[in-house]
């Protein structure tokens, strides 16, 4: 058994908004992922979306107005909620939803789960 360094996690990989699973938790997966640029618009439908940012900045667009997180803060869109993530420099964030959860709200168009 040993502790998980989410920075050693994140030096193991370049591409951006690939979500990588590092630890499982009671049918969750925990994930670190690179952002850079803007994400495409999306919600889901039976899952709140976990959003912490490690370091950068990300900015949670939304219908309803901007919500922008700095290290060490975190926001969760609710259920059902469009939204369309964007980082204007790369960013590092820490991600936690249901196993299995497609992280554009659809299997079709989804990126492939990987663990680390």
């Amino acid at each position: 058994m040993s502790a998980i360094n989410l920075d050693q996690k994140l030096s193991l990989f370049k591409e951006h908004w690939q979500p990588k699973t590092v630890a499982e938790f009671n049918g969750h997966d925990i994930m670190v992922v690179k952002v850079l640029g803007e994400f495409n618009w999306h919600s889901h439908a039976n899952t709140d979306d976990f959003f912490m940012v490690l370091s950068g900045e990300l900015v949670l667009q939304m219908r309803d107005g901007d919500v922008r997180l700095k290290p060490g803060e975190l926001y969760v869109v609710p259920k059902g909620v469009e939204h369309c993530p964007r980082a204007e420099q790369e960013t590092h964030l820490l991600l936690i939803e249901p196993s299995g959860t497609p992280n554009t709200g659809s299997e079709a168009t989804a990126a492939k789960r990987e663990a680390l």
